[in-house]
């Protein structure tokens, strides 16, 4: 059985992205002017930098309902901040402190660079995550921390 065939299976994971507008969105946008697949319960949000998505923002969207967050990072591209990659790295530690703090998967929160051109690069961490987080289940029965 393929990991598409088990998510398949299962109810598809809602996948919030948050996007960088000039690294990033072209990569998002290149794999879906590609046709390339992913699942349609991935939704993307457009930031200025990686560094700028607060740890209020990521807690947010998982009490909301999302049953993960992939931060689509600038890397070291980032035409804002120099130390945009550790920046986006502490927010992203703090937010994992307080996932575990809430009985939370940490699993539930990833990173990755994408560029512009990274469009099956994109692809493969959403569908690689989407199988992570069928594989985890639903979030029903956590305390939530609200």
């Amino acid at each position: 059985m393929t990991a598409s065939e088990t998510i398949k299976d299962t109810a598809l994971p809602r996948i919030l992205v948050f996007s960088t507008n000039n690294i990033s969105d072209p990569g998002v946008d290149l794999a879906g002017s590609a046709h390339l697949h992913y699942s349609p319960n991935v939704v993307t949000i457009s930031v200025p930098c990686s560094s700028g998505i607060r740890p209020s923002l990521i807690e947010y969207a998982l009490q909301e309902g999302f049953d993960g967050v992939f931060v689509a990072a600038d890397g070291e591209e980032c035409a804002y901040l120099s130390d945009c990659s550790e920046r986006t790295a502490r927010n992203l530690a703090t937010v994992q402190q307080w996932m575990e703090a809430h009985h939370w998967e940490p699993q539930r929160l990833r990173m990755g660079a994408i560029c512009s051109v990274c469009a099956e690069s994109f692809v493969s961490y959403v569908q690689g995550f989407s199988h992570t987080l069928a594989q985890l289940g639903p979030r029903g029965g956590q305390d939530h921390g609200v």
